[in-house]
This record gives structure tokens, sequence and C-alpha cells, in this order.
């Protein structure tokens, strides 16, 4: 389904090559696909369970201090947020799935905006899925990975909060992750283990980022 990568720390001379982000603006919230930038620029969006530290994710990516606001309060995100990076791609953040304290209306109404977005946004080129390194498998989390795969949207994973944790131990909650996903993937999907403290998996990241945009420049 997906070709399999896994994370490897890049080499001092592939570093030297990592995208530079020289600049990064919020350029629109929209409450759906169709109000979303009418432009050709590949989309690279984020989304996560509420608290999974997405915000502070984007924020150390970017090394942009408040550009994607945090809040001590999870759910806050209830828009399509688009960011304008290096003014040749853009960086979406969607809204957290997952709270629990969102009435079903509201829950129905942010599934249907972010399903919305993800099918049939064209500009789309990837989704980065955000999964708190410090926890097991949850039924919400591989749901959604599950359905990503079953409706041919190309993402990998991001494992947050990886200062959380002893190196050890974060390496065993990711490989404890992703050998669950055997039982019904030939193939795993891409996946990084990251830290907005401490700046863990910046390179690697931008450096996917980098590769896929390179992609798509016509030969």
């Amino acid at each position: 389904m997906y070709c399999s990568l896994l994370f490897v720390p890049l080499s001092p001379e592939e570093k030297n090559d990592v995208m530079e982000i020289k600049k990064s603006a919020f350029v629109i919230s929209t409450p759906s696909v169709g109000q979303c930038p009418q432009d050709t620029k590949a989309e690279f969006a984020f989304i996560g369970r509420s608290n999974v530290g997405k915000s502070s994710l984007i924020n150390m990516l970017c090394n942009h201090k408040g550009l994607a606001k945090t809040s001590a309060m999870p759910g806050k995100t209830m828009l399509i947020n688009h960011f304008i990076i290096n003014n040749e791609w853009y960086l979406v953040d969607l809204p957290g799935y997952g709270f629990a304290k969102r009435s079903k209306t509201e829950r129905q109404k942010l599934d249907n905006m972010i399903r919305g977005y993800l099918l049939q946004r064209e500009q789309l080129v990837n989704v980065f899925v955000l999964i708190d390194i410090r926890h097991d498998q949850q039924a919400i989390d591989r749901e959604f990975v599950d359905w990503l795969g079953q409706s041919g949207i190309p993402f990998c994973i991001v494992f947050t909060k990886a200062d959380k944790l002893s190196k050890t131990k974060a390496q065993q909650n990711v490989k404890a992750w992703m050998d669950k996903l055997h039982d019904t993937w030939e193939e795993l999907p891409p996946y990084f283990v990251t830290s907005a403290e401490q700046g863990t998996g910046r390179d690697e990241v931008l450096g996917y980022i980098e590769e896929i945009n390179k992609s798509l420049i016509p030969e």
C-alpha cells in the first residue's frame, strides 16, 4: 500500500541539504475545503488527537514561536488553518480528533470538515498523523490511520513528546505501536520520532517534505 520508510537520523552531510525555513506566516482559517486558498501550491497537513502537541510541533518545525497558537485547553483548533512556508508550500493545521467534551453535533461537524478536506483537496500531498509516544496504540488513532490507508491518502506517522521518555522506552513504544499495524498492513507507513522541546526529528521531517516537494517538480 505504501513504501516502508523507517526513521533514520540524517548524517551530517544530509543535514546540510535539509530545507531552511526562512519565512512562515498565517494565511487563513476556513470552515470548509471549498474556502481554502485557490492556488496550486502543495499542502502538507498535520492532524492528531487533541493535546498531542500539534501546535508546539508546528512552531518547532518552522522555528517560529507562536505561529500556531498553543493552549492549555485541548480542542481549541476548530478550523482548517493554512500557513504559507517560504512562499512555496502550505502547512495545514487541522482540528484535532477525539475531544470527548464536544457535543455529538460538534464532533460530527468537525469530522465532516476534516474528511472533506482530506478526500477533496487536490493540493494535499501528505498528511502527518501525530501520535503521543507515551501511550499504547489507541483505537481512535488506529481507526484514523486505517481509514487514510483505505482511502488512498498519502501519510506518515509522527510520534511526539519523545523527551518525556528515556530513549530506550521511546524506541520500545514506537516499535510496539508500529508492530501492531502488521495485523492488516503489508507495508508500514513512514514514521518519525520528534520532540518539540528538544527539536528532535526536525531535520528528518523537513527533509521528508523537501523530498516530496522535489518529486513534484516536472523533469
